[in-house]
């Protein structure tokens, strides 16, 4: 079984350190690039481009990407909310053509309900699955060459076509997050991939669970991954220490801060990461080895697996057991731990190649003892 294993774009900007530090980077065009090339370099599978008011347009984004990669595949937010079906799937037709079948979906509907309001989106939890229910029963005919007319509650669409069919076939695949009942019916009816953050397993497991049975009454079957924050050392105790050091110019003032923002979200999934830690520094390990300080302050994706790469790889194939094929990664700073993760846990994992060479004495220098050590071993022959 090989894995699929993504990366994250910090595309609202990248840092060492949680919290106020002289070590932020700005999410420039250009760290994109870095980031993805090197990603596509070391062997990961596809990227992750998020999407939200402080981070660079997701989709704007992708284009920048399509001259400096080649296989890597690219997973980018499709907002139900704040889009019509008819004109995102000639979008989605038209990147995936340049990116030559390598475009990914991964569907938003919903979010921060401040943000939401600035896109000028008014709509309660449960109307925006609605929403999202017709968005996509019109957006999955369009990519099939159908000509949709389409009377619902919240799009009626008379004569709409899409002429400028994907690469894949019949549409880009479309992933998905949600942890609330309505969300679990969508992935269910729509998604090709259930995606939840990184809780415990036990409590994957139910997710999955209700899913793949949802999916089953719709004659269906749908693929898992979750995404989690990562943090790997060669040893368990400097996973410990960096973990510790991330979130070592958090202020008390910080985390209420966020939580309290937290709070005010609709979010299900939010909710359930929240409810993990309740904000307490001291509660922070949550299952072994699965870390919720980034969730202090950080919206989404706030656990992380801290270890060296055997406990880790051993980590991520308990989810695998359940029945996970993809996991989409990141950790801070997202280039140095692209980097990181690679060398360290590729070799451990099914289907990925190691990025390092093993059982060799490097110097880097002219006179590599590589050389001389071949040239000693042709003598004694």
């Amino acid at each position: 079984m090989s894995l699929d294993i993504f990366w994250f774009l910090p595309t609202s900007g990248d840092t060492r350190y949680l919290g106020k530090s002289d070590f932020g980077r700005p999410a420039t065009n250009d760290y994109m690039r870095q980031i993805a090339v090197t990603a596509e370099s070391l062997g990961y599978d596809g990227l992750l481009i998020p999407t939200g008011s402080s981070c660079l347009d997701p989709w704007v984004t992708a284009a920048s990407l399509i001259p400096v990669t080649q296989r890597i595949k690219l997973l980018v937010a499709l907002r139900t909310s704040v889009s019509g079906p008819t004109a995102s799937a000639r979008q989605a037709a038209t990147l995936d053509q340049a990116l030559k079948g390598r475009l990914l979906l991964n569907v938003v509907p919903g979010g921060d309900a401040t943000e939401l309001a600035a896109e000028g989106v008014h709509l309660a939890h449960d109307e925006r699955y609605e929403v999202a229910d017709e968005y996509l029963t019109v957006w999955r005919q369009l990519l099939q060459g159908e000509t949709v007319d389409f009377d619902g509650k919240h799009f009626q669409i008379e004569g709409a076509k899409n002429y400028f069919p994907p690469v894949s076939l019949p549409y880009p695949p479309l992933y998905f997050g949600g942890s609330s009942p309505a969300a679990h019916e969508l992935a269910a009816k729509h998604v090709d991939a259930y995606l939840t953050w990184g809780e415990p397993p036990a409590a994957v497991a139910e997710k999955i669970a209700d899913v793949r049975a949802r999916a089953a009454k719709h004659g269906r079957k749908v693929r898992f991954g979750v995404r989690l924050q990562v943090i790997v050392r060669e040893t368990n105790e400097e996973a410990w220490a960096e973990a510790e050091r991330l979130i070592s110019k958090l202020t008390d003032e910080d985390i209420q801060a966020a939580q309290a923002n937290f709070a005010k979200m609709d979010s299900v999934g939010q909710k359930r990461i929240t409810e993990l830690h309740g904000g307490d520094r001291n509660k922070l390990e949550i299952s072994p080895n699965l870390w919720a300080g980034v969730g202090l302050v950080r919206g989404g994706a706030g656990t992380a697996l801290v270890g060296d790469p055997e406990t880790v790889a051993a980590r991520l194939k308990e989810y695998v057991d359940l029945g996970v094929d993809s996991f989409v990664l990141s950790g801070y700073p997202h280039l140095e731990e692209a980097i990181r993760f690679a060398e360290l846990v590729f070799p451990l994992l099914p289907g990925k190649q190691p990025v390092t060479l093993r059982d060799q004495a490097i110097t880097g220098g002219a006179f590599d003892v590589r050389a001389s050590a071949s040239t000693e071993l042709k003598k004694a022959a």
